[in-house]
């Protein structure tokens, strides 16, 4: 029994319609992904509360505002005694609570100036380029290499130099800069590949195929320095700490000037 052909053009149409689909669902989840981050943010945690104190010291100046009035038309006889007996308990107890809240707004903003600036969420190349799967892969490394500075970088883990720790900093940004430069230049070689005629993309698609290898190797290199300063966290009090971290970040640094030095959107 012969099954019936497929229109080559409903066939087609599918086919695109998926691959949107695809597209849309990946650019969704990007952006539940951001907004979920930026909602766990510590600075923005700390702003909710600031603005939750901000509403209850306005609720609570209201109130000694309306006691106020209160206390007054006692004064001028138009309240009974109580009444003026009660605000101005009133007045004490919501006095003290304003004071205690606008104390709790103060420290929320010393703990806000306190933090370390926001870092700047760079969007993540297409889904369909080659670039996505490096990127991705940096920007979860950029954030676990932050969170191990900002450990070793404590007073309490005193063998590491403070000045090695400040130098794999300055290197890891250095590179993330010079991977995100090849990134660019990825990019821009696939747009070129997709609009230019069938006959002449063979050298883009090898142009493509050289610049990943370059992103990987420069997302590996940056990797690299993140075990390093794992393995400084996780042995803290060993002799050489200065010697595991310097390695890692001269090797990074070295990387990061050859792929400075290949790409010309640094």
């Amino acid at each position: 029994m012969d099954h019936p052909r497929m229109d080559p053009r409903r066939k087609a149409a599918g086919e695109i319609a998926q691959f949107v689909g695809g597209q849309l669902q990946g650019q969704l989840a990007d952006q539940v992904k951001r907004r979920l981050a930026a909602w766990n943010d510590p600075r923005a945690k700390l702003d909710r509360r600031y603005r939750r104190s901000s509403r209850v010291l306005t609720f609570w100046l209201i109130v000694l505002a309306i006691l106020a009035v209160v206390g007054a038309l006692t004064l001028v006889g138009a309240l009974p005694v109580a009444a003026g007996v009660a605000a101005a308990a009133g007045l004490a107890g919501t006095g003290v609570l304003a004071v205690r809240t606008k104390g709790r707004m103060r420290e929320i903003d010393a703990a806000r100036q306190g933090l370390a600036p926001a870092p700047v969420h760079v969007p993540l190349p297409p889904r369909a380029s080659a670039a996505r799967q490096p990127m991705e892969r940096l920007a979860d490394a950029e954030d676990t290499l932050r969170e191990l500075l900002r450990q070793l970088d404590s007073a309490a883990l005193t063998s590491v130099p403070a000045e090695s720790v400040a130098q794999a900093r300055a290197t890891g940004a250095e590179a993330v800069s010079a991977i995100r430069a090849v990134s660019h230049q990825l990019q821009a070689v696939e747009r070129a590949r997709d609009t230019a005629p069938p006959l002449d993309r063979g050298p883009l698609v090898e142009g493509v195929r050289r610049l990943r290898v370059q992103l990987e190797e420069g997302v590996d290199g940056y990797c690299a320095l993140v075990a390093a300063a794992g393995r400084v966290l996780a042995e803290s009090t060993a002799s050489n700490p200065r010697q595991v971290l310097g390695e890692a970040t001269d090797h990074l640094a070295g990387l990061a000037s050859a792929l400075r030095d290949l790409s010309p959107w640094t």
